[in-house]
């Protein structure tokens, strides 16, 4: 009886393990199959690794891939669950859920030249990104009402490598106009930013408090998230950032005119929006979403506070704010020029605590590309050039390899790149391994080493005017599925453009 037993419940595991995916169904995607869309030419496989990160654990599994679906998970000695082949065995390489970034400018319509649809995504791609969510602006139109989010639609048509959904854009037109704002959420976008401070795209103005207030009770109807960029120009401004004389190409000139206290200066204000998110308040259901934090200090704290008491508040940082440190910016070098800014070296050190002591939520990329002319390299005029990291390509080496000083985990970067993202943006069948989700998932190398020299392929438009170019990193990416697609495998893209726009209902 005991040897029976033995032999019977594998069988029973992998029976259960099916029957669990027999509970979590999910709608067939026009995005599968087609040819092309794959390197892979199987719709129902499996792969296997010695580290996979799934059901909160990291070690050796199967993944049963059908339909674009994960259908089942054989955990442990995975060689007697795997009763059908065919079968990719990834031997000690990490397979963990694909990444999430809920904050990229893809740039069109309207400024292809920046970035654009294809290049975005084949960038994604190739950096284990299953999922991007398009910022409302660097696009033009901005994305602000029905009309625009669908020319934005129309232009990702048979350009997507990985699936993407779309922010709509809070602006004084629409925030004041709840019939607008239905409209716009009604046409599916996953929830609305809006800036605090000018946000130097002519057709994307600032909103105040009371716009943004105002625009969370439409949210609240949807239960959909705003995000807010949170820098405010103070009511005092100190007397180094009024000094027109200090030199444009010296970094500290720029950092000293966005001081912490422009973003201390917008959550403050924030006050009342964040509480009115509270249980019983006139925007329970909405929550406030805090881009890019940069400030460590007051802002930090002040954010802490709206979360113990009972407000529904996310905070995101950025690799780059992780990476790097004000004093190691050369002057000149307005790659590393975006806002926020980077801060010293005890800021990153203070983020990084509060990243692992669970105060940060969530990264994402803040990819934010422009023509090499904008970034005015040449010149070297931090006041004048255009502000934003780019970096899609590169967020999961970045991350693991300045993370691992501090000890983080497979299971902690599944949790800032995935499934809180995936939280944020509404997408409940996405961001972890587990049967009945979708099939995006990255396998990569953390221990391989790599130089981002002139030979590293990088799929940017631009790929000179990245801040990461020349650094050593380590963790590299080997296979990208979305969808069940492999979409990217070692240095190559599938033949066809096969992601999925996505659209709340």
């Amino acid at each position: 009886m005991a040897a029976g037993t033995g032999r019977v419940l594998p069988l029973l595991a992998v029976a259960a393990a099916l029957a669990a995916a027999l509970l979590y169904t999910a709608p067939f995607s026009k995005s599968l199959g087609g040819e092309g869309c794959s390197l892979l030419p199987h719709g129902h496989f499996w792969i296997a690794s010695q580290r996979v990160v799934a059901l909160g654990r990291v070690g050796p599994a199967a993944v049963e891939v059908k339909e674009g679906l994960i259908n089942a998970i054989a955990v442990g000695d995975y060689r007697s669950f795997v009763l059908r082949r065919p079968l990719v065995d990834y031997g000690d390489a990490v397979i963990m859920p694909g990444l999430i970034d809920v904050h990229a400018h893809l740039d069109e319509p309207g400024r292809e030249e920046w970035e654009g649809f294809s290049t975005g995504t084949r960038a994604a791609a190739a950096g284990g990104i299953t999922t991007l969510v398009d910022m409302p602006l660097n696009s033009f139109p901005s994305t602000v009402s029905e009309e625009t989010l669908k020319l934005k639609v129309d232009a990702a048509r048979d350009k997507l490598y990985v699936d993407v959904g779309f922010w709509g854009g809070l602006v004084p037109e629409n925030a004041l106009n709840p019939s607008k704002l239905e409209s716009l959420l009604n046409a599916g976008v996953l929830g609305l930013k809006s800036f605090m401070c000018p946000s130097g795209i002519n057709d994307f103005p600032m909103t105040n408090s009371t716009h943004i207030e105002e625009g969370l009770v439409t949210l609240a109807k949807y239960k959909r998230p705003l995000l807010i960029h949170a820098e405010r120009i103070p009511d005092v401004t100190s007397d180094e950032e009024l000094d027109g004389e200090l030199d444009p190409r010296s970094y500290a000139t720029y950092l000293n005119s966005r001081t912490p206290a422009w973003e201390e200066s917008a959550v403050r204000d924030l006050n009342r929006a964040m509480k009115d998110t509270e249980v019983g308040g006139r925007s329970e259901g909405a929550h406030l979403h805090i881009v890019h934090l940069s400030d460590s200090k007051t802002t930090l704290d002040l954010l802490k506070d709206a979360k113990h008491s009972g407000a529904k508040v996310t905070i995101e940082t950025c690799p780059h704010y992780l990476a790097f440190s004000a004093e190691e910016v050369p002057d000149g070098d307005t790659r590393f020029k975006c806002s926020p800014p980077i801060r010293d070296a005890a800021n990153k050190e203070n983020l990084w605590e509060a990243l692992l002591d669970g105060h940060i939520d969530m990264l994402s990329s803040d990819h934010s590309p422009s023509t090499p002319d904008l970034k005015l390299m040449e010149e070297g005029n931090f006041m004048k050039a255009w502000g934003g990291i780019s970096s899609l390509q590169f967020v999961l080496p970045v991350t693991w390899s300045h993370g691992k000083k501090y000890g983080i985990t497979l299971n902690q970067l599944a949790s800032w790149w995935s499934e809180k993202p995936a939280e944020l943006a509404g997408q409940k069948n996405k961001g972890s391994i587990l049967p009945g989700y979708h099939a995006d998932i990255v396998v990569w190398k953390p221990e391989a080493q790599f130089h981002l020299d002139d030979t590293h392929a990088v799929y940017h438009k631009h790929r000179n005017i990245s801040a990461y170019l020349g650094k050593e990193l380590s963790g590299k990416v080997l296979s990208t599925f979305v969808r069940g697609n492999l979409v990217f495998a070692e240095g190559k893209h599938a033949g066809a453009a096969c992601g999925a726009t996505i659209l709340a209902k």
